[in-house]
């Protein structure tokens, strides 16, 4: 009974009562409960991180447990959600390959459930002795291939799950960006060595290996001969820029593709067979990479990814627009230069909108208040200017004053009676009791004039 403690304290995510109650049973071996579950599978089923951490360092055994349907820590982690209880239990030594007893592995499990980035952390996961492996010297060398100061900062790089080109340029920064020849030199090696690994040939990692060497060797492209230059930047710059730039992402990833020298494996396989569809069934190169490598979304996701690198934790926004997402401020900055654009035509669309508005409704105040009058030649009479109809509202903007209109009409007029009057009189011939008196015609014209008018304000 003593030893069924631990499970309440951990069923109530209680961290003090289970370190004092390792502090005070010094346990031999793990314990198992009712079901035959383990004090780490309990915590890993609750997503406590904190105490599968103070368990693991107190020698609990990640891959043990007698589950009666065969589930292991990671499998009760992937079904947590909790991506970070993952990577803890991975770096302690879990095994990827175990299954439950329907066959499903901690992977299948974690993307039938929905928790796709504990799929993405565990289909990434490669162990930190398989890059201090390269930081020995091994044979004839007398030096390694890489420093020992790089072998944390190249785990954490080769670990990342978002692999869009921007971010895995801007996780080189800032250990690794001046190392870039020795560090592609040993991802390539590493995507060797997972290829070539016998049973435990891991052609996913293999190619992500493949494809992160691939992205090192376009950053060093971008170096200006001995010019100092960010070259980070630059390779953002290529990425982002306005209609090149969706073209050059599509044709990087498609040669990085061409260019994995694994041609019979599953993975080349698919992504090809992805790749070669045309017309309205065709993938973006990019998606189709990011599906092979972290796994297949049943669903998306409801949530707006940084506009700069696309990662799916973007919190903050442009103080402007109030639209685009950024993860932080070193993203706003790369993206400025596309954005500052968007942003202006943005703002400059709502202010014109407001004012449009309020220029609408100056404009119908001035039309009910004091409206104009016009005396009509004709007859003498004063005939106020009708109302605005429904229409008149939404072309403020585009329509010109009656006043004006009446001034352009009556400047027509005369122009065309200067013309008349300059052409050679052909009637002077003619009876005069056919010839309509010049009275008449200043009369007629003036009416057709203030009917023109009068048409002109109703529309």
């Amino acid at each position: 009974m003593e030893g069924n403690e631990i499970f309440t304290f951990i069923g109530n995510n209680d961290f003090e009562g289970v370190q004092k109650f390792l502090s005070e049973h010094k346990l031999k071996g793990d314990l198992y409960d009712d079901h035959g579950m383990t004090p780490l599978q309990h915590a890993a089923y609750k997503g406590n991180k904190q105490i599968c951490q103070l368990l693991l360092d107190h020698g609990a055994d990640v891959n043990s447990g007698r589950h009666e349907h065969g589930y292991s820590a990671l499998h009760f982690a992937a079904l947590s959600g909790k991506d970070d209880v993952c990577a803890c239990l991975l770096s302690a030594g879990a095994k990827t390959n175990a299954t439950n007893s329907v066959g499903r592995t901690a992977t299948q499990m974690a993307a039938f459930v929905g928790n796709h980035k504990c799929v993405a952390v565990i289909n990434n996961y490669i162990g930190k002795s398989d890059v201090d492996y390269y930081i020995v010297p091994r044979g004839l060398e007398t030096s390694p291939k890489l420093d020992a100061i790089l072998s944390e900062p190249l785990h954490n790089f080769i670990m990342q799950v978002n692999i869009h080109p921007v971010r895995v340029a801007l996780n080189l920064l800032p250990s690794l960006i001046n190392h870039l020849p020795p560090v592609r030199k040993v991802v390539t090696l590493m995507s060797e060595k997972q290829m070539k690994a016998g049973p435990e040939t891991n052609e996913i990692m293999s190619f992500k290996l493949h494809y992160l060497a691939f992205i090192i060797g376009e950053v060093q492209k971008c170096k200006q001969g001995d010019k100092e230059c960010d070259l980070v930047e630059l390779f953002v710059r290529k990425v982002h820029r306005p209609i090149h730039g969706e073209k050059y992402v599509e044709m990087f990833v498609r040669d990085c593709v061409r260019e994995f020298p694994y041609r019979e494996c599953m993975v080349f396989k698919q992504m090809v067979s992805s790749l070669s569809r045309s017309g309205g069934d065709s993938i973006p190169a990019l998606s189709v990479l990011t599906t092979a490598i972290n796994g297949h979304r049943g669903f998306a996701d409801d949530t707006q990814p940084c506009a700069t690198c696309a990662e799916e934790s973007a919190t903050k926004k442009c103080s402007k627009c109030k639209v685009v997402r950024y993860c932080d401020r070193e993203c706003q900055r790369l993206h400025w230069f596309i954005h500052k654009k968007e942003c202006a035509r943005s703002n400059a669309v709502v202010s014109s909108s407001i004012s449009c508005t309020t220029n609408g409704t100056s404009g119908e105040t001035e039309q009910e208040t004091s409206p104009t009058k016009q005396t009509s030649p004709a007859n003498g009479n004063s005939t106020s200017k009708s109302e605005p109809t429904q229409g008149s509202e939404n072309s403020q903007d585009t329509t010109t004053s009656p006043s004006s209109s009446e001034a352009a009409l009556s400047s027509e007029t005369k122009k065309e009676e200067s013309e008349t009057s300059a052409l050679p009189n052909k009637d002077q011939n003619r009876d005069s009791s056919k010839t309509i008196s010049n009275s008449d015609n200043s009369s007629i014209e003036q009416e057709k004039l203030t009917e023109k008018v009068s048409n002109l304000v109703c529309t």
